[in-house]
């Protein structure tokens, strides 16, 4: 005998379309059971023509909801006091989170079961379900917009000559097994929620803005689109011997290029911010979302290590030719700076990732004009000063005590100290962790 609606059973007097949000819920939380045929109450009415009705019920959750919940959902009449009810039995679905087709994975299109009533999810809890149910990073969850276009991705791929279709498409992993979008294919389609967010500096601070940019749209066209205005600010500059001209620009173009494309294969896209890139007189800074895969240190990208958060991301970038091959990018920087006095930083803390490139042509600290390939000198020799200055105040330095003092990272700090030492300055005293710095 049923006395009363819970968390687990759900009580209809007759068929309604809304039928259908009951199931859903029942399928994106633990399951349970809706009765056609009672009351509110508990009392039993039964249906006067249960065949239809389940043909009603089957036909409007196939139509209706997506993906196919049908394999969670078991219709059947059965006899409660002398009448025919129809019991729909639900279990807890695989793919969730279940939804109404025609609103898509929104609040109105989401329901869940909580106690005796069932209430639509939030988009935080919808998308706190698509990654705990995938099971996966964030490029194979399934994406909350279904609407998706592709207008940038096909005019790209034509200009290599790569087939796309919904066959490349499923293959790329943009389409899932579920036959819907996933968020790899979102990031490439003319909807992406990520955007790109370039501000120009006058000076080396962020106290003057000169101009500042966001871009829009597949992050193929924000990457194009980014390379193209920082493209306007990196000047070229030449300088003579007799009648050899030599041009060098502020920031090798490879460098650029291989920066840019890090920022945004690498990240974290579950984040929602932008990927961000400042522009200043002296540098250049790329931070991107997500700080290193977990498991990973930064010394262990520089010993040839690899491990892309976006693997399908990366297959589509390499498919592409715009990547050569995984974990080249850091060493491609570095060779472009090969000759250079200032070297590119890489720099991680919790949740983020920065690349500094330095300008070649920015004047030093003599007045002079620098020789192509010779960076600023004036920032650097003023955090060398402190860090000597530390030394004689206190008789000696550590490497993490650098890191404090200058707001740095590991390898920024060890390299100005060694630095340090190379130049007479200090003279380092210990290995590994117990090693600190004197003055010489």
């Amino acid at each position: 005998m049923l006395s009363f609606e819970n968390q687990n059973i759900e009580f209809k007097q007759e068929y309604v379309p809304d039928i259908r949000k009951e199931v859903m819920g029942f399928a994106n939380a633990e399951g349970g059971t809706v009765y056609i045929g009672v009351r509110r109450d508990g009392a039993v009415v039964g249906v006067d023509d249960p065949d239809g009705v389940m043909l009603q019920v089957v036909n409007s959750l196939k139509d209706s909801l997506s993906p196919d919940v049908m394999p969670f959902v078991k219709v059947s009449t059965v006899e409660m006091e002398g009448k025919q009810v129809v019991e729909i039995d639900v279990t807890t679905g695989t793919n969730r989170p279940y939804y109404l087709r025609e609103k898509g994975l929104k609040p109105s299109g989401v329901y869940v079961r909580k106690g005796s009533s069932t209430q639509p999810m939030t988009e935080e809890g919808i998308r706190e379900m698509l990654l705990q149910n995938s099971g996966r990073s964030y490029e194979s969850g399934r994406s909350m917009n279904q609407d998706l276009t592709f207008q940038t991705l096909l005019e790209e791929m034509r200009k290599r000559s790569i087939e796309i279709g919904t066959a490349q498409m499923k293959t790329l992993k943009l389409i899932g097994e579920d036959g819907l979008y996933t968020n790899l294919a979102l990031l490439l389609s003319d909807q992406c929620e990520t955007t790109t967010k370039i501000a120009l500096f006058q000076g080396t601070d962020k106290e003057l803005f000169r101009d500042r940019k966001e871009f829009t749209g597949s992050i193929l066209k924000q990457l194009e689109d980014a390379y193209q205005f920082i493209d306007l600010f990196n000047k070229t500059k030449a300088t003579f011997s007799g009648l050899n001209r030599t041009d060098c620009k502020d920031y090798p173009d490879e460098a650029v290029r291989e920066a840019l494309l890090n920022s945004m294969v690498h990240r974290d896209y579950s984040f929602s911010g932008s990927n961000l890139i400042n522009l200043y007189e002296d540098r250049i800074e790329f931070v991107s979302l997500g700080g290193l895969v977990p498991g990973l240190e930064l010394k262990s990208i520089f010993l040839g290590v690899s491990q892309s958060r976006n693997p399908n991301l990366a297959a589509v970038f390499y498919r592409m030719r715009l990547i050569e091959s995984y974990g080249t990018g850091i060493g491609k920087i570095e060779r472009a700076y090969k000759s250079c006095p200032m070297q590119p930083e890489f720099e991680t803390a919790k949740g983020v990732f920065r690349v500094t490139l330095p300008n070649r042509n920015e004047v030093q600290e003599t007045g002079g004009k620098a020789q192509p390939g010779e960076g600023r000198r004036t920032p650097l020799n003023d955090q060398r000063q402190r860090l000597v200055q530390y030394a004689q105040e206190n008789g000696s330095i550590t490497r993490k005590q650098a890191e404090t003092l200058l707001g740095a990272g590991t390898t920024k700090a060890y390299r100005l100290l060694k630095e340090l030492c190379d130049a007479g300055e200090l003279i380092q005293k210990g290995n590994g962790k117990q090693s600190c710095y004197v003055i010489r």
